[in-house]
């Protein structure tokens, strides 16, 4: 009965920090709950120190792991996705400090990348941004965004 006790204290203790793996040097990698699921050898994310790296987020809904319809649709879902693990270590869209986006076609997908900004970050301030066009995206997406923001190690 008591490694029944021991086991059970191991899954409720434990194995959520298990999750949360740390290298040597205290880099935190990021999988938070109701996020998409990477697909290959990435990570959605890391914490090092005071700062949250996001890897490119695309248009892909969560629940379905699907890529969403709409050109629009696609570039918020992307964006979103990216907030949600930003504000999984307690940082905002507005503690941005660098964003990049890559889309396929700069004419057709820059001004809706800038409309979902507006929408997301209403009248400002933007973070710095660069913004590239690419020939190809993976499942031959339109949209890709990554992000680093500042989020302060609440001691």
């Amino acid at each position: 009965m008591k490694s029944l006790w021991i086991a059970l204290a191991f899954l409720f203790i434990a194995a959520p920090m298990a999750s949360a793996q740390l290298s040597p040097n205290g880099v935190k990698t990021l999988a938070p709950e109701g996020a998409i699921k990477p697909t290959g050898t990435w990570n959605l994310g890391t914490r090092a120190g005071d700062f949250v790296f996001i890897a490119g987020m695309r248009g892909i809904d969560p629940a379905t792991n699907n890529l969403v319809a709409g050109d629009e649709a696609r570039v918020k879902q992307a964006f979103v996705n990216m907030e949600l693990i930003a504000k999984s270590e307690g940082a905002s869209l507005r503690d941005a400090v660098r964003l990049v986006v890559y889309v396929t076609d700069m004419y057709r997908f820059r001004p809706i990348v800038n409309k979902v900004q507006a929408d997301l970050w209403g009248q400002g301030p933007y973070p710095p941004r660069t913004i590239i066009e690419v020939d190809r995206l993976n499942q031959d997406d339109i949209v890709e965004v990554e992000g680093t923001f500042y989020a302060p190690v609440k001691k």
